[in-house]
C-alpha cells in the first residue's frame, strides 16, 4: 500500500516518496486553461497548501512528477514560468513592523533562488521589484501563488493591530494590479473572504471559485475517490475494527463526510480521513488541531447557539466579502468549516442556501466546546455523563435521567445561573444534540413544533423543555407534556416512542417520561 500523506504539503515530496495521491489534476487543468486570477476558500487542513504546491510543479514544468495522472499528456510541458509562492503561515505577523521585516526577508529568499538581489526594505516595493525583475530576467510572465492570504487579518480580528495590519496587507496586494502585464496566473487560498483588501477590491477580474460547481471537489475526497483510492486501507481497517466493509463505509461517512460547497457534491475532510485510516479508530482529529475560541466567545456572547443546533437558510449575500471587525459568527462558522451548505435551492434564479453542521466529528466536538463554555464542565465528565444519559433515555429510566440532569445543573458555577429561559433552553438543547437529538421543524400536519426529536435504533424520543424561575417543577412538567399530547407530535412515528418533558426552575430540575407503542409503560 502507498503511504498515507499525513502532513505532506509538498507535491514533489508526495510523488517522489510513494505517498498516496488522489488525482485532482483534471480539475486543476480545467482551471488553469480557462482563467487567470482565482481565489479559493476552504477550512484549515483541507489540502489548500498541497493544491498550491501542485500548481507550482505544473507551472515549473516538472513533468516527471505527473506521470500516470490526468494532466500528464494534457499540458504543454515546454511552457514553464517563474513562480512566486508566498505562504503566510511562514511569515511573522505578530505586529505590523515584524510583518514588514519578515515579509521582506521572505521575498529576498525567493529572489536568491533565481540568483537575484532585491534592494528595497518595504515589502510592497520588494514584491513589485521581484515580479518585474523575474519577467525581465526570464522573458516570461510570472505565476503568483499565495497561501492563507488572510492569515495576518484573522490573527488580529479583535485586537488593536487590526487596522495597521490590514493597511499593510492592502498595500502589498495592491502591487498585483499594477503589475498585471507581467503576470501569467494568480491563485490565492484562505479561510475567510474579507472586503477592503485590494485582493478583492482592486483585482476586479478575480474569480472566486469557492462555491463554483466545477471546482467543489478540488480539495478533499468524494465518495468515489475514497472507495477507489483507499480500498486497501478500507479492507484492513474493517478487519481491524471487526466491521463489514459496508458498515465501516457508513460510519466513515457519518463521521467525516458532509462538506458541500454546491449543496450536491459531498466531500470528506481529508485530514480526518487520513488520520482515521492511520489510527484505525474514530475520533475528532480535525477539530482537535485547533480550538476555535473566538467563535465560541462570539456565539456565547450573543447566545446564538441556534447556528449549531439546526439548519437555517441564508441568501448569497452571506458569502460576499466582510470588513474584518464587522463579520459575525455565521460566515465565520461557514468559512472555518463548522457549517456547510446542506441544500441549495433556486428561487426565480436566485440561490438560497441551507446551512448546517457537516458531520458527527464537528457536531460532537463543537457542541462539547460550547457546553464547556456554558457550564464549565471538564471534558471527561461531559463524555461520561453523555453516555449515561443516552442509556437512561433508551431504557426509559426516568429517575436515573432526572438524577443526571441534577448532576448536570450542579456542575454549573453559581455565578452562571441565570433567570432567563433562553440560557437553560440553550444549554439543554446543546445536551440534546450531544445525546443524538435532531431539532425538527413543524410536523407535516402543521400542529406545531417540538423542541427536539431523537430517532435511534428503533426508538423515537420527542422532547419538550420548559423553564420558569417561579413555577414549581411539577407544574412545568405538565406544561411540557401538554403540547406533545395535544398536538400529537408522535403521530408520524412508529415503533417505540418515548415522550420526554424537562423542566428547569432556577437551580431545580426535573423530568417526566411516558412511553407509547410499547408495554409495559415506564414506571412513574
Amino acid at each position: 500500500m502507498k503511504k498515507l500523506p499525513i502532513g505532506i504539503q509538498s507535491f514533489e515530496d508526495l510523488r517522489s516518496n510513494n505517498y498516496l495521491y488522489v488525482d485532482k489534476t483534471e480539475i486543476i487543468h480545467r482551471m488553469i486553461t480557462t482563467g487567470k486570477i482565482y481565489f479559493l476558500s476552504r477550512p484549515r487542513r483541507f489540502g489548500k497548501s498541497l493544491l498550491l504546491s501542485t500548481l507550482e510543479a505544473i507551472f515549473k514544468g516538472q513533468k516527471e512528477l505527473f506521470e500516470g495522472l490526468y494532466i500528464y499528456d494534457q499540458w504543454d510541458w515546454l511552457q514553464y514560468y517563474p513562480v512566486i509562492r508566498i505562504d503566510w503561515t511562514q511569515i511573522n505577523h505578530s505586529t505590523a513592523d515584524k510583518m514588514e521585516t519578515s515579509l521582506c526577508r521572505y521575498l529576498y529568499n525567493i529572489a536568491s533562488k533565481y540568483k537575484m538581489t532585491l534592494h528595497s526594505n518595504i515589502a510592497s516595493d520588494c514584491f513589485n521589484e521581484l515580479i518585474t525583475s523575474l519577467h525581465e530576467q526570464t522573458n516570461k510572465k510570472v505565476v503568483i501563488l499565495i497561501d492563507e492570504y488572510d492569515k495576518p487579518i484573522t490573527s488580529h480580528l479583535f485586537d488593536s493591530q487590526l487596522d495597521v495590519i490590514r493597511q499593510s496587507v492592502h498595500d502589498f496586494y495592491q502591487v498585483m494590479k499594477g503589475a498585471d502585464e507581467y503576470i501569467q496566473f494568480i491563485f490565492l487560498t484562505g479561510v475567510s473572504r474579507f472586503s477592503g483588501l485590494s485582493v478583492f477590491s482592486a483585482l476586479n477580474n478575480l474569480n472566486d471559485i469557492t462555491l463554483h460547481d466545477q471546482f467543489v471537489s478540488i480539495c478533499g475526497y468524494t465518495q468515489d475517490e475514497l472507495e477507489s483510492n483507499f480500498s486497501d486501507y478500507i479492507d484492513t481497517t474493517a478487519e481491524h475494527l471487526k466491521m463489514t466493509k459496508e458498515y465501516l463505509l457508513e460510519r466513515i461517512r457519518y463521521w467525516y463526510n458532509g462538506y458541500t460547497w454546491d449543496g450536491k457534491t459531498s466531500i470528506y475532510n481529508p485530514f480526518s480521513t487520513l488520520m482515521f485510516f492511520y489510527s484505525k479508530y474514530f475520533n475528532d482529529y480535525w477539530f482537535n488541531t485547533g480550538t476555535p475560541t473566538f467563535l465560541i466567545d462570539t456565539i456565547q456572547r450573543h447566545n446564538r447557539t441556534e447556528t449549531m443546533l439546526e439548519p437555517f437558510v441564508v441568501d448569497s449575500a452571506m458569502f460576499r466579502g466582510y470588513n474584518p471587525p464587522d463579520i459575525d459568527e455565521v460566515p465565520l462558522l461557514f468559512q472555518t468549516g463548522y457549517l456547510t451548505i446542506k441544500h441549495l435551492e433556486l428561487f426565480d434564479g436566485i440561490p438560497r442556501y441551507t446551512l448546517g453542521v457537516p458531520n458527527s466529528e464537528v457536531n460532537k466536538a463543537f457542541l462539547t466546546c460550547l457546553l464547556r463554555a456554558y457550564g464549565k464542565y471538564p471534558g471527561y465528565r461531559i463524555d461520561n455523563l453523555r453516555m449515561t444519559m443516552e442509556r437512561q433515555i433508551t431504557n426509559c429510566d426516568e429517575a436515573g435521567f432526572a438524577n443526571s440532569l441534577e448532576v448536570m445543573i450542579a456542575a454549573v458555577p453559581y455565578e452562571l445561573h441565570r433567570t432567563d429561559e433562553a440560557y437553560y433552553h440553550t444549554m439543554m438543547l446543546i445536551w440534546m444534540r450531544l445525546l443524538g437529538f435532531e431539532v425538527h421543524g413543524e410536523t407535516p400536519n402543521n400542529r406545531g413544533r417540538s423542541d427536539a426529536v431523537w430517532e435511534q435504533s428503533g426508538v423515537t424520543v420527542i422532547a419538550e423543555i420548559k423553564y420558569h424561575a417561579k413555577k414549581r417543577i411539577n407544574t412545568l412538567l405538565k406544561e411540557a407534556m401538554k403540547p406533545i399530547h395535544e398536538r400529537r407530535y408522535y403521530n408520524k412515528y412508529s415503533g417505540r416512542v418515548i415522550l420526554l418533558g424537562i423542566a428547569f426552575s432556577r437551580q431545580n430540575v426535573g423530568c417526566k417520561m411516558e412511553e407509547l407503542n410499547y408495554k409495559p409503560l415506564c414506571q412513574q
